[in-house]
């Protein structure tokens, strides 16, 4: 059984965290956190001319044509730098787009987002905080060839610097549909939140803002539970990344701290935690993998798939970063270490489209019991 990458995936893997390491270090993660933006301009351009917003928007559009696992892997390299910004809700946009938007709607928006000179992002959960379609109460209303929103979305990603918001609200026909909003018009106020991530969700308040009924954009059931996936395995990606770097440098700790005249390594107690996370670790890169390739193929088994990788890397990433701030120990907790950093990432990733309790609940539904 090969689970092994292609030539082409592990060039773009090994060039992507060979880019990042010099382009998205340590100070730059640090000086975005107290950025107004939250994200360097600069490096989503380098970005773009690497051609990784359009890595998967279809090379007719601007983009590079790749497949969904391929951005996979692009973001499991983001979650290892931690890279702040707005690339992973532009990415579920841009797929949005590609499944389900209009001939029009494609070729206004998708060359745009490939070449990095306009950012969109989802504007779905609101003050409930849940992800199901039960949670969505925003209603539009009609007014000839219009609709009228009204209501608050909460946890917007980078909502402050984004063009465009994909702002999900119930049709008066009973269909939960899509509405592109341009960031500046009229009607909508936008206000950062405080984050323990220190990353820049956002609240968002329409009051009377008009959608041309041409910026809808609607799709049937499995199409919209394909983009769900997709949005819920970059998560999981992410979280892959992330719980990997952790592990590392906490190993690297461990060899390099010494108690009572020897490595803290060589101490039973911290073998097993170091044990215990790469095991958590390599069970998410498999089960993430799994989803991606289920998701990217358009498998019937993605659903499941999916739930299962959400609920265990969820979960499996909450245990790897608490045991890397154990080995720590006090000082992991300081800000003058890294490993916090990614302790408080972990955060964000772990709960975005459902934390692991919503995910096993799915599983459940879909085992009958």
């Amino acid at each position: 059984m090969d689970l092994g990458l292609s030539e082409e995936q592990e060039l773009l893997k090994n060039s992507a965290r060979e880019f990042l390491e010099k382009e998205c270090p340590e100070e730059h993660v640090r000086a975005m956190e107290e950025d107004e933006k939250g994200y360097s301009p600069e490096l989503w351009k380098k970005m773009a001319e690497l051609g990784w917003q359009g890595l998967m928007i279809p090379e007719e559009y601007g983009g590079a044509g790749f497949s969904f696992l391929d951005l996979c892997i692009l973001v499991e390299e983001f979650g290892r730098a931690l890279v702040p910004g707005p690339f992973i809700p532009n990415a579920v946009c841009a797929a949005e787009l590609i499944l389900a938007g209009t001939d029009a709607q494609k070729q206004k928006y998708l060359p745009n987002i490939a070449s990095g000179a306009a950012i969109h992002t989802y504007a779905i959960t609101e003050p409930s905080g849940r992800w199901d379609r039960e949670g969505i109460e925003m209603k539009a209303t009609q007014a000839g060839d219009e609709y009228i929103l009204n209501g608050t979305k909460l946890f917007v990603p980078d909502a402050h610097v984004a063009d465009y918001l994909h702002v999900v609200a119930w049709k008066p026909d009973g269909r939960l549909s899509t509405f592109i909003v341009p960031r500046a018009q009229s009607g909508i106020s936008i206000t950062v939140l405080k984050t323990i991530a220190s990353d820049k969700q956002c609240e968002v308040v329409f009051n009377d803002v008009r959608v041309p009924a041409s910026e809808v954009i609607d799709m049937d059931d499995a199409t919209a539970r394909r983009l769900r996936n997709m949005a819920t395995c970059l998560e999981c990606a992410y979280l892959v990344g992330l719980a990997q770097r952790d592990f590392e440098i906490s190993v690297n700790y461990a060899k390099e701290r010494v108690q009572f005249g020897r490595p803290i390594g060589s101490f039973q107690a911290i073998q097993h935690k170091a044990a215990d996370m790469v095991t958590d670790v390599d069970g998410m890169r498999y089960i993430m993998y799994k989803a991606a390739w289920a998701t990217s193929e358009n498998e019937e088994s993605q659903d499941m798939d999916v739930a299962m990788a959400k609920a265990w890397c969820s979960d499996a990433s909450r245990r790897v970063v608490a045991h890397g701030q154990q080995i720590h120990g006090g000082i992991g907790f300081t800000k003058d270490y890294i490993i916090q950093l990614y302790f408080r990432r972990q955060k964000r990733a772990e709960l975005f489209w459902g934390d692991g309790d919503y995910h096993r609940e799915r599983v459940a539904e879909m085992l009958g019991i």
